[in-house]
This record gives structure tokens, sequence and C-alpha cells, in this order.
């Protein structure tokens, strides 16, 4: 499988291609400019402490802190494959998200959502880079530091153009087709099913975040649906470290 790249192109390669641009091009095609909604910014759980707003988004973001800085101690002490610079990145965008989402929810605008979700689109883009790499071929790291451009530059575009529709692409993307590079193709590694456990509780904080009244509610106003995703998401990131820590090269 970890071959030279111009042998062993089979359906599995064309209908991966398709899977990772074909979304993007209907995106492109068929979907007008997304601009940030002004009401994203309206969370439901503005109550402050000791001085911080929003304390509970706020302060729910250390979480990333722990994981990421956990996930980079791991990299920098133990070699994780030909994919080893991709987690790398993934967990410095964990860590990076911390600040950047706390800089966010202390004062929630267009202009500080950038830096929260610049953080965030180097993750993704560490994310895909290491399931290129490690489920379709190892000459694939070179897309490494186009991809994580691509990522930042789609904040960039979404904030100066108000169109988030290639931002949509780059946050998604390597999440709706984890479980096709598993189908297509085999890895090397043992645990991989953590990966889909990942995948599972990044889905449930992206429903937490949609049922951000909701959760508060049910919980008598004491947490909202935005700060559980902020720990299901950081959930997820550890999900996958745990995925490095315990993982082996299959006989």
């Amino acid at each position: 499988m970890h071959t030279n790249l111009s042998q062993n192109i089979s359906w599995r390669h064309a209908v991966l291609v398709f899977l990772l641009f074909f979304p993007l091009v209907l995106l492109l095609l068929t979907i007008d400019p997304i601009p940030q909604d002004a009401a994203y910014h309206r969370f439901i759980d503005s109550s402050g402490f000791l001085g911080v707003p929003n304390f509970f988004d706020v302060i729910s973001n250390l979480a990333f802190l722990l994981v990421g800085a956990v996930g980079i101690a791991f990299c920098l002490k133990n070699y994780a494959g030909p994919s080893h610079r991709a987690w790398l990145v993934l967990f410095t965008g964990v860590s990076l998200v911390s600040f950047g989402s706390i800089y966010y929810h202390w004062r929630p605008s267009n202009e500080s959502l950038v830096w929260d979700r610049i953080p965030m689109s180097v993750g993704f883009m560490g994310l895909l880079t290491a399931l290129l790499i490690e489920y379709v071929n190892r000459r694939l790291s070179c897309l490494l530091i186009p991809l994580v451009i691509v990522g930042i530059g789609s904040v960039l575009y979404g904030y100066f153009f108000e169109d988030l529709r290639l931002y949509v692409w780059v946050q998604f993307i390597p999440l709706l087709t984890l479980p096709f590079f598993m189908a297509l193709f085999s890895s090397r590694y043992t645990h991989q099913g953590l990966l889909l456990s990942a995948l599972v509780l990044y889905a449930l904080a992206k429903a937490a975040e949609a049922y951000d009244v909701a959760l508060f509610q049910l919980t008598g106003e004491v947490v909202s649906g935005h700060t559980v995703k902020h720990l299901l998401a950081a959930a997820s990131c550890y999900t996958i470290l745990m995925m490095l820590q315990r993982r082996k090269l299959k006989a």
C-alpha cells in the first residue's frame, strides 16, 4: 500500500479522491456564499465569575490545552511513524485552540472568531494528512504544509469575503471521510477503532453545540450545550491520543 504514487493506483484511490473533492465542488457550485451568522455569537450561558465573562464557555477550553500539551509531549518523546509530523501538527492545533477559543469566548465577535478557527483548521488538516499517509501512501506527507495553508486560508477567506464554504469543507471533510479511509484501505497499526470513537465524540460535540439552549435548560441552567461541546471535542482529541499511545504495528 505504501509504495510509489505512480504504482498501484486503483478504484479505491479514485473513490477517495471523489469523496474528498466532490463535496467541495458541490459547495462552491450549488450553494451561495455562506456569511457568518451574527446570531452565532449569542450563547445562552453568559454568566461571569471571578471577573471572567462567559465563564464556563471560556474555562472549558483548558481541556484543549491539557489534551494538546500531552499530545505534543507524546509526539516529542515517541516516534509515531511516517505520519509523525502530521500528528504533532494536530496536537499543536488542539493546544492553540485553547488560546484562540478563550479569546473568542471572552468577547465573541467575527474578528475574535478568526483566532478560534485558525488553530482548528490547522488541527483538521493535520488529521487529514495523517489519514492520507497512514491509509493511502506515506509519500503524501508532502501535503502537510499545503493542506495547513489551505486550512488557514479557508478561515481568512471566510472572514474577508464573508463566505464560509471553504471552511465548512476544511472542518468536516477529514471527519466525514474517516470511515471511508478505514473501509477502502487498511492501516499497518492496531487500535484503529479508537478513531471511530473519536468521530462519534466529535459528532456528539456538534450536537451539543446545536442544542446549546436545550442542554442549558435540561441541566437547570448549570451548563450549556456549548460548554459540553468543548469538553466532548477535547475528549475526541484525547481518544486519538489514546490510539497513538496504544497502537502497535500489525504482525
